[in-house]
């Protein structure tokens, strides 16, 4: 009788992390036919967004498992959010995975559970994976460098009894493992320079050190220091499994057409696209110093322009499109830019950064949209704005040589509107021209570096070699646990 391998996956219900487990899922089906994956989709409000894109899968041997929402609202906080997410679902995580196992074991050739696939943010779920014998692994959405970071933290606070949150308003240069360079605090995410989130981030990174590895969405040949560092300095096993990303964006373009018609009438790499990620957005006055900055630099531009969520909507709400986008622009920009520049709201990313036409990006740095800048090749302007993404920024411009700076250590999360500074449109228009200029060092390594993004998943590439060895661990690993329900 052949067996059959089942791997639970438990990603948070939030659509770029869900998005990224799920393309992971799809990769370690391709490469193994007697897994099967189910994926636990745990909600605290409905996401349309999750629910669209669950509907338009269509891999086998993949299915997924609606946990019933409990009688709770989601809190402000990501630290908040995801202590109730465990403390709500875990009651349900447990259930719904043992009864996987009651099945395997009652019902002939169906699939045994082989183990658990978690969001950094699911870490303690990996008790769960002990109770059932199974090993449990974790699905790290950022980068190595940052996971060195993380870890570096974590030994600061457990070894030498330092918080980092200490360096809250310091400029402090600090030497960590996986970076090459000093990394000064003024770059450390908000979210460890707050005495209230700390702890969240102490435990869930404590998590990491209990799994039986860390799936990590890189790849060698971009983060070979970061890589090896963790490797060195950590028995626990990494596999670098990226890119991965999510570039079925055919309903997308469709949506988009105009925006794709447009594109399709501008020179080859003439156009710099704007875009800072599902929950960038900016006040007036810094819109209208980046409008200033890209008349002055005379670039083709498309700008992903939103508008920032009305402060009772909480701190954890998204963006809105613009009703009328010019109530926020500099008086007559539409005219004077009209031929070079086009406006829109939300903006399908992966059709804009893979068509022709567009030559630099302006981003906020987040891991998903710099992995998808190295895939089709185009540099960045860096401008962070939140979570990991000064860091990103960091290792982007200083460590990797593929992106130039606007503002590294820019930031809005922890702060009060009245702090935020605004970015002049002197320094904007700089890191434009810097991004669009033909034949720069950074254009060729972009280059050269999304070629190797691609052949790394292509057979025998470093992290399709990766994911194979992980499965073949897994299929034949499994049979010798034990399992108690």
């Amino acid at each position: 009788m052949v067996m059959k391998a089942e791997l639970v996956f438990i990603p948070m219900p939030r659509m770029g992390h869900f998005v990224s487990m799920v393309q992971l899922a799809k990769l370690l089906l391709d490469l193994h036919p007697n897994l099967s994956i189910t994926v636990f989709m745990m909600k605290l409000n409905p996401d349309a967004k999750v629910a669209a894109y669950v509907h338009s899968l269509t891999a086998t041997r993949m299915k997924f498992i609606d946990l019933p929402p409990p009688e709770t609202h989601e809190d402000g906080s990501l630290s908040n959010f995801a202590t109730t997410l465990l403390q709500t679902h875990g009651p349900l995580v447990k259930q719904a995975a043992t009864n996987i196992v009651q099945y395997s074991t009652s019902v002939l050739d169906s699939p045994r559970l082989a183990g658990f696939v978690l969001d950094i943010f699911l870490t303690p779920f990996i008790e769960l994976g002990n109770e059932l014998g199974v090993p449990s692994y974790v699905f790290y959405t950022s980068g190595a460098a940052f996971l060195g970071f993380q870890l570096y933290v974590l030994d600061l606070h457990d070894e030498q009894n330092v918080n980092i949150f200490e360096f809250k308003d310091s400029d402090t240069d600090f030497t960590i493992p996986s970076y090459l360079n000093p990394v000064s605090s003024k770059l450390f995410p908000t979210v460890m320079l707050e005495p209230e989130s700390f702890p969240m981030v102490i435990t869930l990174t404590r998590g990491l050190r209990k799994a039986k590895g860390i799936m990590i969405n890189t790849f060698w040949e971009l983060e070979s220091h970061a890589i090896s560092s963790l490797s060195d300095a950590s028995a626990l096993p990494v596999y670098p499994v990226g890119p991965i990303l999510n570039l079925e964006s055919e309903t997308e373009v469709h949506q988009s057409s105009d925006i794709m018609k447009w594109l399709d009438e501008q020179p080859p790499s003439s156009v710099v696209f704007l875009c800072f990620g599902s929950g960038g957005s900016f006040n007036g006055d810094q819109v209208k110093e980046i409008a200033f900055a890209l008349e002055q630099s005379g670039h083709r531009f498309l700008w992903s322009l939103r508008q920032p969520p009305h402060p009772s909507k909480g701190p954890r709400a998204s963006p809105t499109d613009y009703d009328d986008a010019s109530e926020v622009l500099p008086e007559g920009f539409l005219d004077r830019t009209h031929g070079i520049g086009k406006i829109i709201g939300w903006a399908p990313q992966v059709a804009i950064l893979g068509h022709p036409a567009t030559g630099g990006f302006v981003s906020h740095c987040g891991w998903n949209s710099t992995l998808e800048s190295i895939w089709f090749g185009v540099p960045i302007a860096a401008w962070p704005v939140y979570a990991e993404q000064q860091l990103n920024a960091f290792e982007l411009v200083r460590e990797l040589g593929l992106a130039v700076e606007i503002k590294m250590d820019y930031r809005k999360d922890g702060m009060d509107s009245g702090e935020i500074e605004i970015v002049s449109a002197k320094t904007i228009e700089k890191g434009i021209r810097s991004v669009m200029e033909e034949g720069s060092d950074v254009r060729k390594r972009v280059k050269e570096m999304s070629e190797k993004s691609r052949k790394a998943l292509m057979n025998a590439g470093s992290s399709h070699s990766t994911l194979r060895g992980l499965v073949d661990d897994v299929m034949n690993n499994m049979f010798t646990k034990n399992y108690q329900v």
